[in-house]
């Protein structure tokens, strides 16, 4: 198949992916296109809930795996879009729609790079997965798939996102605290009561200023934010419970259990993690992916974004066509061009890796 061909699939296969709504948790419609497509290339697939995969024809198990997954699942629209956001609009050289750009278009790639090497002889097994619940981290995304005895243990993985075809070889991990500051009730006319208020701006001062010494290279420092505050029921009562949550950004150089504790031994509030899931991930330098990456001359950077990269539990990258900018933005869009950018780099990485 002509690398002319290979575009226009995956742009006809981008345009039906957008004008099918696929809110995460309900990307039925999206699921079955993709399924559809693939039977239309005669490849085999197999689904669970609306992760749909398939493996290559001479999968071997004695070989190592390489996973390509990206998600067909999308945010809502928000109220800004001037364009219907599923009509897989073509207009100057750019096919506009809600999930085009993250991730519609580097999953339609990986889909394309996985069907060009679908029958070729190569040192390692390749997996497909269009994967949902991704921008919600939820359990019957991609971790579902990784619990599933049915499923082939994999190696290593490429996780397809708007990177601008740049490799992102490390991501922050996310970790949400909710805090809670305890003080006592009282009269608010009279000099009785701890106020739970004051108790929480103490700790969220100390949260504000403190800084933790490991900095990353790629990723930079560990980021907490003080997001949410909630306190108080009436203007002359005293509160005894004030409640506020930590948004926290986690580089390679600690685990979130890490952070954790040592936010719990600067503040008085008692601190509980909503999730030890989505962790912080970095790939070795001299990992076979980031070696063809280099000799192509595609650059690495870390990425401060989530992913689905957060609950692997193998070395893998972030790469793919698109801006992540545009992300959840009104009117998003992929541009053809980054389109056939994003084919052409995920072929010619498979094919330096098969060198």
């Amino acid at each position: 198949m002509n690398s002319e061909t290979q575009f226009q699939d995956a742009k006809k296969l981008l345009g039906q992916l957008i004008a099918c709504p696929s809110l995460s948790r309900e990307e039925e419609g999206t699921a079955t296109i993709i399924e559809d497509f693939f039977k239309s290339k005669s490849i085999p697939t197999k689904r669970l809930h609306n992760n749909v995969w398939a493996t290559n024809l001479l999968f071997d198990a004695s070989k190592p795996t390489i996973l390509l997954n990206s998600h067909h699942d999308t945010v809502k629209a928000n109220a800004s879009w001037t364009l219907d956001p599923f009509s897989a609009i073509e207009k100057d050289g750019k096919l506009i729609g809600l999930g085009s750009n993250d991730a519609g278009a580097s999953l339609v790639c990986l889909i394309s790079t996985f069907c060009h090497f679908y029958e070729a002889q190569l040192p390692f097994n390749l997996v497909i997965a269009a994967t949902g619940e991704e921008e919600i981290s939820g359990a019957n995304g991609i971790e579902s798939l990784l619990n599933s005895s049915e499923f082939p243990e994999i190696s290593w993985a490429i996780i397809g996102e708007p990177t601008d075809c740049q490799l992102a070889i490390a991501e922050k991990g996310l970790m949400v605290i909710d805090a809670v500051s305890k003080g006592k009730s009282g009269h608010a006319a009279r000099e009785e009561g701890i106020n739970a208020i004051d108790l929480a701006i103490e700790d969220i001062s100390k949260i504000h200023a403190f800084k933790f010494p490991e900095i990353s290279d790629l990723l930079g420092p560990v980021k907490t934010t003080v997001t949410v505050i909630n306190a108080g029921k009436q203007h002359n009562v005293i509160p005894e419970v004030c409640e506020f949550s930590i948004d926290c950004r986690v580089n390679e150089c600690y685990t979130l259990e890490e952070v954790l504790e040592t936010l719990q031994k600067l503040v008085k509030a008692e601190l509980k993690p909503r999730s030890l899931r989505l962790k912080p991930s970095k790939i070795d330098s001299d990992h076979p992916i980031v070696q063809a990456a280099e000799k192509l001359g595609i650059q690495t950077f870390g990425s401060p974004t989530l992913s689905d990269q957060a609950l692997l539990h193998c070395p893998s990258v972030k790469i793919g066509p698109g801006h992540s900018g545009r992300s959840h933005t009104a009117d998003e869009y992929i541009l053809l061009d980054e389109l056939k950018q994003g084919i052409q780099t995920y072929q010619t990485l498979i094919k330096q890796l098969n060198s």
